[in-house]
């Protein structure tokens, strides 16, 4: 029995996360290639303000000071990417030694800090010479990135033993190649959109061997999803139920192959002709067992029983709470019923919330230099204490990770979107710690809300 009612269990995972193509800066630096984000970015409209990620938070030259300040707020976990561009600049061929040489020395700086490496091997930085090839629409991406999956893994394996295969299909899918606001921009037709997704999840499957094969013992492994999450308007059988069938149908075109090996009959009916074309023995490849799911979850959709129990998923009025980053309503109870659903439905044995946060306009330091972000505080600990009372309902959740360290290159919005605990001045790249930081170090070491 947990002897405080707000406690987390023991050995929860404490962290924060970031992504290479957000925070790094250094896009030309030691023979880093180009990224499909620096070429959308330079396409008038595509990001607010023409921003790109050419400095960023010039982690590239700053990643011990940034991981003094995770030692200093006493976060123990970091989840990070690494930059296929930079490892392999034209995204095939013999590794970019400059580039494997700073995930190493970044490595090592972790865990002489006492912190835990979690590496993301792909977060949507594309090199552009594969997108010019056809990008996610063709086999040879994901095979390309089975072989980068080899080279960071053996280089690195010795000393991570955490691994996340790719970050959020549907949005370097559907929102890259379905008329999204995702680089490349592309506005394909259905099939081609569903293949993009097969593709991802073929990607996935090859990151999986090459942590089998190279991972050496004690490797753990898993894919970080951004299911489409469902939330019974009331808990009661009927919208418990609805919610239920709703979250198993909105997430069957990415975690059902994971987990049970096949495409499931009503995601083909739906599909029709665009069903994705499948190859002898790539359910085979994407249904490798994995350690753990990851989960990045903003927000979700309330769902009730309709006519006969049918799933009827409510629209938000405009004026419901959101925050400045317009798709991200305000919905703790998505940190209950994601992880909750993610185990009932597809048998997630480990889960992780790999990403959580919220993204503000207006987190500017006041006369004292402090960032009173009592927002993003509230909108944490509303949360968190959702997803306290999954782990107290037996929900196999085991960590925890805020979205992000450091306000940084936030894709199409730019700079003008913070998601940070951590303020960052880019025109000076001075970091602020802000009351969300300070109070979410709390929580971490005492393991319980506060």
């Amino acid at each position: 029995m947990q002897s405080h009612p707000l406690r987390f269990p023991p050995r929860f995972v404490w962290g924060a996360a970031t992504a290479a193509l957000q925070i790094e800066g250094a896009t030309t630096a030691d023979g880093r290639g180009t990224s499909i984000w620096e070429t959308f970015s330079q396409i008038r409209g595509k990001t607010a303000h023409g921003d790109t990620p050419e400095n960023a938070c010039d982690h590239y030259r700053r990643f011990k000071q940034d991981i003094a300040l995770l030692r200093d707020l006493g976060l123990r976990h970091y989840r990070f990417s690494v930059a296929w561009p930079r490892i392999q600049p034209d995204g095939i061929g013999k590794p970019n030694t400059k580039g494997l040489d700073f995930y190493s020395r970044l490595v090592d700086a972790l865990h002489d800090a006492g912190i835990t490496p979690w590496i993301t091997l792909y977060h949507w930085d594309l090199p552009q010479v594969l997108e010019d090839r056809g990008g996610w629409r063709v086999r040879a991406t994901p095979e390309a990135f089975g072989k980068l999956s080899e080279i960071v893994v053996r280089h690195l394996g010795d000393r991570v033993k955490n691994w996340i295969t790719v970050n959020e299909v549907h949005c370097f899918t559907r929102l890259a190649y379905g008329g999204g606001d995702k680089a490349p921009g592309a506005n394909e037709p259905a099939q081609i959109v569903n293949q993009t997704y097969h593709h991802a999840l073929l990607a996935h499957g090859y990151a999986m061997s090459a942590i089998r094969e190279y991972g050496g013992r004690g490797a753990r492994a898993g894919i970080t999803d951004n299911c489409h999450v469902a939330i019974p308007v009331t808990e009661t059988p009927a919208d418990i139920a609805a919610a239920t069938r709703w979250f198993r149908d909105a997430n069957a075109q990415v975690l059902a192959p994971i987990f049970t090996g096949r495409y499931p009959e009503n995601f083909l009916r739906r599909c029709g002709a665009d069903r994705p074309q499948v190859a002898r023995g790539d359910l085979a490849l994407i249904s490798q067992p994995t350690d753990f799911l990851g989960l990045n979850i903003y927000s979700g959709a309330f769902i009730r029983a309709g006519r006969r129990g049918a799933p009827e998923a409510l629209p938000y009025s405009p004026s419901y709470p959101r925050t400045d980053a317009e798709w991200l309503t305000l919905a703790p109870q998505s940190l209950y019923w994601g992880p909750r659903l993610a185990a009932e439905v597809f048998g997630a044995k480990a889960l992780y919330i790999t990403e959580n946060g919220a993204g503000y306009d207006d987190d500017t330091p006041n006369e004292r230099g402090e960032v009173i972000d009592l927002h993003r505080r509230d909108y944490l600990r509303t949360y968190l204490a959702e997803l306290q009372r999954a782990t107290r309902d037996g929900v196999p959740v085991k960590g925890y990770f805020v979205w992000s360290l450091l306000d940084n290159f936030e894709w199409q919005d730019g700079y003008q979107r913070r998601f940070g605990i951590v303020h960052n001045d880019f025109a000076t790249q001075r970091r602020t710690p802000k009351l969300s930081a300070h109070w979410y170090s709390q929580v971490a070491r005492a393991n319980r809300l506060l």
